[in-house]
């Protein structure tokens, strides 16, 4: 695989530092570099995958590394994987990692708990997007906005703004209208209520009912989903994949990986090694949660709430 060169200037680029891609493949190069360039951004190098590290090392700035994966890379991808996610949170450079559906759990176990912009299967406003993200800052939304393109600049606001909703969804768990935190009772195994588990399948399975019914993304709630999945296994006494509570959420893979960060960043759900295979990763309830989902559904009862 040859790297590219892409030193040429443009009145659309921008002036910021380049964007440096790693890629899997000759066609993965050529995406990556379609999606920066549309952006406006500027192309440092588009290099293969096993010379990546050493690049990114050498790299004098650089304004993000996009890393493009069609396939699983054995140890140069996981080495790859940790490198930027451990640069991406010492802040030395934004990323974004773009991967396919079928490396999703993969791509989650090397920067799942970083500041990297985890992307699966994304269209083109979406890669956009989380370039866009990446580099600006979840609250800059007008920075967003502009780097967007006039057919694309309305789903990219609604991107950006979907990633401050689930921030702010998720403050409000533990903050009340005031604002002022709320504390959940110190866990004792003893108190949490023994919740049987053909209760929380009624619930799940009721509300995959209306989408019988009606369009699917009417009742998009996949904090909601996650929890119970999350709880049904805890119950069944099962593990759960990153790419199972993904299927579990009921929305784009992505939107799914954005709610499990800021979920767990939260602590509301905690990340654990699969003990058998070191490029696995489960997700579980954290003990306050289940306690709460378990005090919920003890005081809701016999009555079925979706």
């Amino acid at each position: 695989m040859n790297a590219y060169s892409t030193e040429h200037n443009s009145q659309t680029e921008l002036t910021s530092a380049p964007v440096l891609i790693a890629g899997d493949s000759e066609a993965s190069l050529r995406r990556a570099i379609m999606t920066v360039e549309a952006a406006g951004a500027r192309v440092g190098a588009a290099i293969p995958l096993e010379q990546a590290s050493e690049r990114i090392e050498i790299q004098p700035s650089a304004s993000a590394v996009w890393v493009e994966l069609e396939r699983d890379g054995g140890p140069v991808m996981d080495r790859l994987l940790a490198q930027v996610s451990h640069d991406a949170s010492e802040g030395r450079y934004c990323a974004v990692v773009s991967a396919s559906k079928d490396l999703l759990d993969l791509a989650f176990l090397g920067v799942g708990g970083s500041p990297v912009e985890l992307l699966i299967d994304g269209n083109d406003a979406e890669r956009a997007a989380a370039l866009a993200v990446s580099t600006s800052g979840i609250h800059q939304y007008r920075k967003v906005s502009d780097i967007a393109s006039d057919r694309s600049s309305e789903r990219l606001r609604q991107l950006s703004d979907e990633v401050g909703r689930i921030a702010s969804t998720l403050a409000r768990l533990s903050s009340g209208p005031d604002a002022t935190p709320r504390t959940i009772p110190e866990l004792r195994t003893e108190d949490a209520p023994q919740i049987p588990a053909e209760a929380v399948r009624q619930v799940i399975r009721a509300r995959r009912l209306r989408n019988r019914f009606f369009k699917e993304d009417l009742f998009a709630d996949p904090a909601w989903d996650m929890l119970l999945d999350l709880l049904q296994a805890e119950i069944a006494q099962l593990r759960v994949p990153v790419s199972s509570l993904c299927i579990a959420a009921a929305v784009p893979a992505t939107t799914a990986l954005r709610w499990l960060k800021t979920m767990t960043d939260q602590g509301i759900f905690r990340r654990r090694a699969d003990p058998h295979d070191g490029r696995r990763v489960f997700v579980e309830l954290s003990p306050e949660a289940s306690l709460a989902m378990r005090q919920y559904f003890a005081e809701v009862g016999p009555v079925a709430t979706v």
